[in-house]
């Protein structure tokens, strides 16, 4: 059972059937894998919210600074609509936004929250019973203080969103100070009924023990750390972020996941990519890429699989992590649901870690070292 993807507005996908498994194609003969009930959706930590496997980050939608070469458009907004539609209908439900995102603090056209609002609001007028669920964040700005300053922004958030609560609450990164009275806050909302679990983002390893016995405290669980984690950014295996999750059952949501574009093998020397991310992967920089992204190619070939679809399933092999790529229109969020419903071997997991290690290091997100 296919379905063939005409226009990224005209999307089609069907149900499970009766083995719970469907098969996603794209237009051609190109396999973008399956789905299986088992995999749709998993638990986030020690909370009681489930979400899909695989999710999808919502950065880019009403950007101007970052993503989009500082021309959002009514182009760009109907096909950030439909691929949240395809995101849905192919079982990834789970949307990870931020109060940041495309707001005027970040230079952006129309805040991502408010899309992802209209774009629910619209889905379930067609189908009331379809379940998205959501994810925001918390900007821990330097005149933010206090607990209650948690939940106020997060009420302005669910304003935006049309809500009345959402799945996971975050904060974004650690503050300069307060960070006490930021988890107290995020306390406060899960018992207020604000949202169903909390989480952190861009936190170290001490950082994220400390919140975790604040939380463990008041009997809620945290039950997420969201870093930038790729087959080429791998500093949550080096300065031990990952293994605390691990040990302290927290679920890692990797942003980033296929580099910001570079793991799809879409960008060359001879072709980098625009705007900021530009300067961090440079042509001298993809040039070094070569020999993985060609080894990544072969490996997808022999499960007749993309770039994109290894690079993601690499990381869901880790265990414990939900990656959250970036999806800008419906093709890229079909192509998406093709890293789930099946696995690379051990071998080709270590293979790539080996020649990932080859590689000097990009960037990452500075707040990250807090």
């Amino acid at each position: 059972m296919a379905v063939h993807l005409c226009s990224v507005s005209s999307l089609s996908i069907p149900p499970l059937n009766r083995t719970g498994i469907f098969t996603v194609r794209a237009l051609g003969s190109k396999d973008f894998g399956t789905l299986t009930s088992q995999e749709e959706k998993v638990k986030l930590g020690g909370s009681e919210l489930k979400v899909s496997r695989l999710g999808i980050g919502a950065w880019s939608w009403g950007d101007n600074s970052y993503w989009n070469d500082f021309g959002w458009n009514d182009v760009m907004t109907k096909a950030a609509k439909a691929a949240f539609n395809a995101s849905v209908d192919s079982g990834i439900t789970f949307i990870d936004t931020a109060e940041v995102y495309g707001s005027s603090l970040a230079l952006g056209a129309i805040n991502s929250e408010t899309l992802l609002g209209r774009y629910i609001k619209e889905k379930k007028a067609q189908d009331p019973g379809v379940e998205v669920e959501v994810a925001t964040k918390f900007a821990a700005l330097p005149w933010r203080f206090g607990r209650q300053s948690v939940t106020s922004a997060l009420k302005d958030s669910l304003s935006r969103l049309g809500l009345a609560s959402v799945e996971l609450y975050q904060l974004h990164w650690p503050g300069v100070w307060g960070n006490e009275g930021y988890i107290d806050g995020l306390g406060d909302a899960v018992e207020q009924g604000l949202v169903k679990a909390v989480g952190v983002s861009n936190y170290s390893e001490k950082r994220l023990r400390e919140a975790y016995e604040q939380l463990k405290k008041r009997g809620i669980p945290l039950a997420s750390n969201q870093v930038n984690y790729s087959l080429i950014y791998r500093l949550p295996e080096e300065n031990g972020v990952k293994t605390a999750c691990d040990e302290l059952g927290i679920t890692l949501i990797a942003y980033s996941p296929i580099a910001q574009g570079v793991l799809t093998g879409k960008y060359t020397p001879e072709n980098p990519p625009t705007g900021p991310r530009g300067r961090i992967y440079t042509p001298e920089f993809l040039a070094k890429l070569q020999p993985l992204l060609n080894r990544i190619r072969d490996i997808g070939q022999n499960y007749n699989k993309t770039p994109t679809q290894v690079a993601l399933n690499w990381l869901i092999a880790q265990e414990n992590v939900v990656p959250i790529p970036g999806a800008k229109t419906a093709e890229q969020a079909i192509e998406f649901a093709g890293a789930l419903g099946w696995r690379i071997s051990n071998e080709e997991i270590n293979e790539l870690r080996s020649l990932a290690k080859e590689i000097k290091p990009v960037v990452g997100f500075p707040v990250e070292k807090l």
